[in-house]
C-alpha cells in the first residue's frame, strides 16, 4: 500500500509531551508574532501628508500610518482651493514632531486605504495625543477600532476646547473635520 504524498510522521500518535511540545512552540510563535506587530519600530518618518498621516521607512518600504484616535482639519485636496482653517498649522506641528526622526508605533490594523492605524510614539510620548493637546486634532468621531481606548483623547480635546488652544480658537465657527469632508468632497 502507497503513503500518502503528505503524510510526514510515522502514523504513531504523539505522546502527551510531544503535544506539550508542539503546543508551547506554537504558543511562544504566536506571542512573539503578536508582540512584534504591537510595537514596531524605531522607523525614521520620512513624509506628513497632512495633520493625521504619516509615511515611515521600514527595511526599505515606505508605510503609510493613519493616526488612530485623531481626525486633524483636512487640508486642500485640489491645486489652489484653500484647506480647512487650521489645517496647514495641523500637518506643520505633526511635522516638528516627527519629521525625519524615529518613530515607534503599535497598530491596530488597516483602514479602506490600506494604511495601518497606529498609535504613534517618538521618545516614550504618544504622538497622537500630542496633536489633540494642541488643539490641532479632534478626539476621532467614528467607531473606534477593537481594543482602543479613546478616552484620553476625549479628555485632551475637552481641556484643549476649554483653554481655546489652536483650532478650538475658532470658537462658534470651529467645524469639524467630518463635517467638512461632507461638504467638501
Amino acid at each position: 500500500m502507497a503513503r500518502p504524498p503528505f503524510q510526514v510522521f510515522s502514523g504513531r500518535p504523539f505522546s502527551f509531551e510531544k503535544r506539550r511540545g508542539l503546543l508551547l512552540l506554537f504558543l511562544l510563535l504566536l506571542v512573539s508574532c503578536s508582540a512584534a506587530d504591537a510595537l514596531n519600530g524605531p522607523h525614521r518618518v520620512v513624509a506628513v501628508l497632512d495633520g493625521d498621516t504619516i509615511r515611515v521607512m521600514r527595511d526599505g518600504m515606505i508605510v503609510p500610518i493613519r493616526l488612530i484616535g485623531i481626525d486633524a482639519p483636512e487640508s486642500s485636496k485640489g491645486d489652489g482651493e484653500p484647506g480647512q482653517p487650521y489645517s496647514r498649522a495641523a500637518k506643520k506641528h505633526l511635522a516638528h514632531l516627527v519629521l525625519q526622526k524615529p518613530v515607534e508605533w503599535v497598530s491596530y490594523g488597516t483602514d479602506d486605504y490600506r494604511r495601518v492605524l497606529g498609535v504613534v510614539h517618538l521618545d516614550g510620548v504618544n504622538v497622537n495625543l500630542e496633536m489633540v493637546r494642541a488643539g490641532l486634532a479632534e478626539a476621532y468621531r467614528g467607531r473606534p477600532q477593537p481594543g482602543f481606548d479613546d478616552s484620553p483623547y476625549r479628555q485632551a480635546e475637552r481641556a484643549a476646547r476649554q483653554a481655546r488652544r489652536g483650532m478650538w480658537a475658532q470658537g462658534p465657527r470651529y467645524v469639524s473635520p467630518y463635517e467638512w469632508r461632507k461638504t467638501h468632497p
